[in-house]
């Protein structure tokens, strides 16, 4: 794994448009459960109970989603930032990082010290939400604050009385247009596009690092199991995100002290 460490390392100190996508890997090594993976929620829930559909149509869908919302935020709220987040963050200190696409909605890149303008948020970030009315904002602090009070279904106060949706993409719910362009743009102009802890299976961002592919970027990919996109990789090192990462950005200082 050493040679291939080196070899990123090398494709980093390189590059003049870097960029990094980063799954579900990064969050679980902060204690945020994969949604998706055997073991996690969706083992537990029925998906199909929370969809947009469900939750903008019905006010039974909106009270089961915050039930389950008022359980998993606080896990959020509570997780660090990890090693791998912390890497990534260096990578923007040390000049090296053009943005982070990312699928998680756990606020910990930034956090870690990356800029928010440098994250591009695939699937929202659960730590706001908004009226789908008047399109006033709220913290998701706020709003666990009325769950734990024994508000079951928040919604927006008087006069709007508009319906409260945390700020991140359900179930049958389209894509962020603005966020996902952006995305799109940015691998395309990238010469470099690493792959941190997503296993590539939920489009359209798992079409990420085709784009930047196709474009001519170097591609990376570091996660514990296979992806469907393992062939096009130029550089594939199978293992966990913060003690890759840790590793690969040591030897980038090396290389440019």
């Amino acid at each position: 794994m050493q040679s291939e460490i080196e070899r990123v390392a090398e494709l980093i100190c390189r590059s003049q448009r870097l960029v990094v996508f980063t799954g579900a890997g990064v969050s679980t090594e902060s204690g945020i459960p994969d949604f998706r993976s055997p073991g996690g929620v969706w083992d537990r829930f029925d998906p199909e109970e929370f969809t947009y559909q469900n939750f903008v149509g019905s006010e039974e869908g909106r009270r089961k989603y915050w039930q389950l919302g008022r359980h998993i935020y606080p896990v959020i709220k509570n997780a660090e930032p990890n090693p791998a987040h912390y890497a990534i963050a260096d990578l923007h200190r040390l000049g090296r990082l053009d943005c982070v696409i990312t699928q998680n909605i756990d606020n910990l890149h930034q956090r870690a010290g990356v800029p928010a303008d440098k994250v591009i948020e695939l699937h929202g970030n659960a730590t706001r939400a908004r009226c789908l009315s008047c399109g006033r904002s709220y913290t998701r602090e706020e709003v666990h604050d009325w769950l734990e009070r024994g508000v079951e279904i928040p919604m927006c106060p008087p006069p709007c009385g508009g319906i409260i949706k945390p700020h991140t993409i359900m179930f049958g719910e389209a894509m962020p247009v603005s966020e996902t362009r952006q995305a799109e743009l940015r691998a395309r102009q990238s010469d470099v596009f690493v792959v941190v802890g997503s296993s590539l299976v939920v489009h359209p961002a798992a079409m990420m690092p085709l784009y930047a592919k196709q474009a001519g970027a170097a591609l990376v990919i570091v996660n514990l199991s296979e992806t469907p996109h393992d062939d096009y990789a130029d550089v594939l090192i199978p293992g966990k995100a913060g003690a890759v990462m840790e590793q690969i950005v040591e030897r980038v200082r090396q290389r440019l002290a």
